[in-house]
């Protein structure tokens, strides 16, 4: 039993919980894998998902029709899609098999299946894990960089997805019942050795597209908007590509990044009713347990770290929590990639 501040909780043992007690019933948004990429993008919009599961129908060995999973298709999926038809003349012939398909069909006006499409960043592969999976065997997959995992039933069919965020909201919200997880968020970015990285940024004033082919060459999933002397205006992500979909032949990958950010803050006050101010940075000095307050607040997947002129510094993800969390019990994944510098196997 713990004693806090007057409250008494029961002490539990977080790595033994099952992963998929954290899923509630869900509405699984599955992909055909014959679906032309288009089609799929306005699935992921219309859904308001930033991923699906990919799937193509094949014949198992009694003669039965059965789904096979073939990939996720996601936000990174997308502008990395974007990114290759624009500039499909200057693709070398050396590319894989599958983007030498992607160029030759998108350059001859035929459709692209998103089969073809599903991880075409390299970044977020199909991952899936059984309904008895610890929540401590998810925790390892997530430290090494991927997004969210497929939670499978007995039959071979999606339970649910479980993603980095909801782990993160899960151990936030019952940290009291964990002494590991308590003590953890009550520690400073800088004393867990995080938050100084590699900063990924454009300059308000450049193109959408630049901030796109940003993630696309460094691997990332956001990348900083600085204004004057370097200061942090705000950060487009992935995510934000859904924005970039629903404008009339993509006409905002032309706009300013400074714009660009006016408009998604404006959106999402619209869609949710709420306004949004800039709350994306913290410093050194703060605690994990603030940060995550803040990304939780913000639904957002990282948030970046500044000095005291408001220049970052360095970016704090879910993935560099998850590495945190899995070495308060003292497991190092194997694998790890930081998702502030982690490269695709390919730049576009």
């Amino acid at each position: 039993m713990t004693h806090r501040e007057g409250v008494t909780t029961v002490s539990h043992d977080w790595t033994l919980i099952k992963a998929s007690s954290l899923i509630d019933d869900q509405v699984i948004i599955e992909i055909d894998g014959n679906t032309p990429v288009e089609q799929a993008c306005h699935h992921l919009v219309k859904n308001n998902i930033s991923s699906a599961p990919v799937f193509n129908m094949s014949t198992s060995p009694h003669g039965n029709t059965v789904k096979k999973y073939c990939g996720m298709f996601d936000a990174g999926d997308v502008i990395a899609y974007i990114l290759l038809v624009l500039k499909s003349s200057s693709v070398n012939d050396t590319g894989s098999l599958e983007i030498q398909e992607i160029v030759q069909r998108a350059m001859n006006g035929k459709q692209v299946p998103v089969s073809l499409a599903s991880d075409l960043s390299q970044r977020n592969p199909f991952y899936s894990i059984m309904h008895e999976t610890t929540l401590l065997s998810a925790v390892e997959i997530f430290a090494c960089g991927t997004h969210r995992v497929c939670v499978l039933k007995p039959d071979g069919t999606i339970k649910g997805i479980l993603s980095q965020s909801t782990v993160v909201k899960y151990l936030y919200e019952h940290r009291r019942q964990f002494p590991e997880i308590d003590d953890l968020l009550n520690r400073t970015v800088r004393q867990l050795s995080l938050g100084e990285s590699a900063v990924i940024s454009v300059n308000a004033d450049s193109p959408v597209l630049e901030a796109l082919s940003q993630m696309s060459e460094h691997g990332v999933s956001s990348v900083a908007v600085l204004g004057h002397m370097g200061v942090i205006l705000g950060n487009i992500s992935m995510t934000d590509v859904k924005y970039v979909l629903k404008s009339v032949h993509h006409r905002l990958l032309w706009e300013t990044c400074i714009q660009f950010v006016s408009l998604i803050r404006t959106q999402q006050g619209i869609e949710d009713g709420q306004d949004r101010l800039p709350v994306f940075d913290v410093r050194l000095e703060t605690t994990l347990g603030f940060a995550i307050a803040k990304l939780l607040a913000t639904r957002a997947h990282r948030v970046w770290v500044t000095d005291e002129r408001d220049r970052p510094i360095g970016v704090l993800s879910l993935t560099d929590i998850m590495v945190a969390v899995a070495g308060q019990v003292g497991v190092t994944p194997t694998g790890t990639r930081r998702s502030s510098v982690s490269r695709p196997a390919f730049a576009i």
